[in-house]
């Protein structure tokens, strides 16, 4: 066999493996106690476009000061809270656990789902018309606390 024809058919090869190959990254989303909901919501939308580019996410309530001694059931509470208006299906790589900056958790995607699954929360206070009988228009809003425990009734 000739050398050349050698060397060219196993480079060939290797751009092959290299062109099917797809590396994952860990991606990264910090979300402090004063984000707010529409900043949430932003940053719930770029994570789930990472889990189905099929990275992992470190998800990140990242704490300071007075925010460290905090109860620790409101803390976890509020990274579940993020965790669940992530528009996209997946599953916790790691529990939550606290670190030396606050509370941290990495979800990944679920294997073999591709779209997203979970219905998506749009507006963080939605804005509801309802006339009073005396002719005004009255509005009444809800916070999204509301619209994640009892739906968008």
């Amino acid at each position: 066999m000739d050398y050349g024809k050698f060397r060219y058919q196993t480079g060939r090869k290797a751009r092959e493996v290299k062109a099917k190959s797809h590396v994952t990254e860990t991606k990264s989303v910090q979300v402090k106690i004063g984000t707010g909901d529409h900043d949430q919501q932003l940053k719930a939308k770029r994570a789930a476009e990472w889990l189905e580019e099929g990275h992992r996410v470190k998800v990140d309530l990242f704490l300071w000061g007075r925010y460290k001694y905090m109860e620790e059931g409101f803390l976890k509470e509020r990274l579940e809270r993020f965790l669940k208006i992530i528009p996209a299906e997946y599953k916790l790589a790691d529990p939550i656990k606290k670190g030396p900056k606050g509370y941290t958790t990495t979800i990944e995607r679920v294997p073999g789902s591709k779209a997203a699954s979970k219905p998506v929360v749009k507006a963080a206070v939605v804005e509801k018309v309802a006339p009073v009988s005396d002719g005004k228009v009255k509005s009444k809003k809800k916070s999204l606390e509301d619209i994640l425990e009892g739906g968008m009734r």
